[in-house]
């Protein structure tokens, strides 16, 4: 990657987030990001982002005594889920800011 992490898209993040309570098979990855999202990804959806984060290095294939292969963080995935989680603070805090701020009435229908 180049000089920073990058903007993810929600699924990447959402396995990073997921891993962050330690090592879990696609099939675990997919229902916990149902229990947070009240939505599951699809196979394709959730092993793209499987693979791209194997790809950058921001996750690992964990040793498996099963016919499921579990994942984990590397240390440079959870520097990026820092950064991202960051990142969304930084505009839910703005979000909310805008919220409070000025009400304008609505321009003609």
């Amino acid at each position: 990657m180049s000089s920073g992490p990058g903007r993810f898209r929600e699924p990447t993040l959402l396995v990073l987030l997921s891993l962050l309570d330690g090592p879990r098979h696609g099939y675990a990855i997919a229902e916990d990001i149902d229990r947070l999202t009240g939505t599951r990804p699809g196979p394709g959806t959730l092993y793209g982002a499987i693979d791209r984060l194997l790809t950058a290095g921001f996750i690992v294939q964990a040793p498996s005594s099963g016919r499921r292969q579990p994942y984990e963080l590397t240390t440079s995935g959870r520097e990026v889920v820092e950064h991202e989680l960051a990142v969304l603070s930084a505009v839910v805090r703005q979000g909310r800011r805008r919220l409070r701020g000025p009400r304008t009435a609505p321009g003609p229908a």
